[in-house]
């Protein structure tokens, strides 16, 4: 067979428009490092809690291989209504069990979004939720969080047209570790309701918060579809496992949705996941509020970074003396050091992100090599 066969005129028009993330990038350029220093990746360093991991092989030997139904099992969907019910006081109308995230944030802006639709999205932002708006034809519009990535209600009301269809939500944020607070949520919750907007809230790190109470939006605005999982709280981002809530006329579209494209989430991972309900992370939280604190003081006053209150990330901006974020992440791979440049999440390149899930004593050596790095 011929190399470098020609896809000219056979690919979809859309990919023209959708590339290789910075991440990804970085990830290849990180492959030929001998035991670099990787402060990139965006996963907890820990591994799976034993009780479910004996609670997935136990699946397995029981024979719990075959599809699921759709929306997941229901006991799990059970347990992730009385999870909510826990953490924000209210029942949803509908769950639906997702691989991973990803996959509820596919299906939720594919049972939303049309062609000509102005979706809003957070700078900076996860490097999917452009991607997911652009495949589905969206015009992007940015609401502006720099220079501390608060909430301005003023601005985004600005930016509301006829054409705005959803709002984006990311907190805790990923890349930046903002928390919004309870204020600022109940704030954007009234500027939705009044203009009959959907908020899509990406809640991922909702176990990673260390200096105050978590609110969610859903809490407070009914047309929220809230989406959550269990990839980052127990270490299993390779089990896929993630949940959507929220109103059930979304929900059923969506589980509609799941039949011809993920089926299902992985079974023996749903049937583990509910062992999962149970196993207490605290310890966890506790361990990266430490090391969060370790990174805040660590490159003060080398660095100026706002204190990520979620997540395991900080958002750091780049050192004067460099052009741009580009070329001082090219300096720190030279230092055997993996970080992200800030541009692979942000339509500025001023800033980079560097994750704190990590070892301390890895921890401390990337601490290290930025403050050397801080003065080029």
């Amino acid at each position: 067979m011929a190399d470098n066969i020609s896809m000219e005129g056979h690919l979809a028009d859309r990919m023209a428009h959708i590339t290789s993330s910075g991440i990804r990038r970085i990830f290849e350029l990180g492959a030929r490092l001998v035991d670099p220093i990787d402060l990139s990746i965006g996963q907890a360093h820990f591994d799976v809690p034993e009780p479910i991991k004996e609670a997935a092989i136990e699946a397995i030997r029981q024979g719990r291989n075959r599809y699921t139904i759709t929306q997941g099992i229901g006991p799990l969907n059970e347990g992730i209504r009385r999870r909510i019910e826990r953490m924000h006081g209210f029942s949803p109308e509908s769950t639906l069990v997702t691989s991973g995230v990803s996959g509820a944030l596919l299906l939720g802006f594919e049972c939303l979004v049309n062609p000509g639709d102005d979706v809003l999205l957070p700078d900076p932002y996860f490097t999917m939720y452009k991607v997911l708006a652009t495949l589905c034809g969206a015009r992007l519009v940015y609401y502006d969080t720099y220079p501390d990535f608060r909430l301005d209600t003023a601005q985004i009301a600005a930016l509301i047209t006829d054409r705005t269809k959803l709002i984006l939500l990311n907190s805790p944020s990923n890349p930046t570790g903002a928390v919004y607070t309870r204020a600022e949520i109940e704030n954007l919750a009234a500027l939705c309701r009044a203009h009959d907007l959907v908020v899509v809230s990406d809640e991922i790190y909702d176990q990673f918060v260390y200096d105050a109470p978590f609110t969610s939006i859903a809490t407070f605005y009914e047309k929220t579809l809230l989406i959550s999982g269990f990839t980052k709280s127990y270490g299993m981002p390779g089990w896929r496992v993630g949940y959507a809530a929220g109103p059930a006329q979304l929900l059923d579209k969506m589980k509609t949705l799941q039949q011809f494209t993920y089926v299902c989430a992985p079974s023996m991972a749903q049937h583990a996941c509910l062992t999962a309900l149970d196993v207490d992370v605290e310890g966890h939280r506790r361990d990266y509020r430490e090391k969060r604190d370790m990174v805040v003081q660590g490159l003060d006053p080398a660095y100026q970074l706002t204190p990520p209150a979620g997540s395991f990330y900080g958002f750091p901006t780049v050192p004067a003396g460099y052009p741009d974020d580009v070329t001082f992440v090219e300096r720190a791979l030279a230092e055997n050091l993996l970080i992200v440049p800030g541009s692979a999440f942000s339509r500025r390149n001023t800033h980079f992100r560097l994750s704190f899930a990590a070892d301390n004593d890895r921890l401390e050596r990337g601490i290290e090599i930025l403050n050397r790095l801080a003065h080029p």
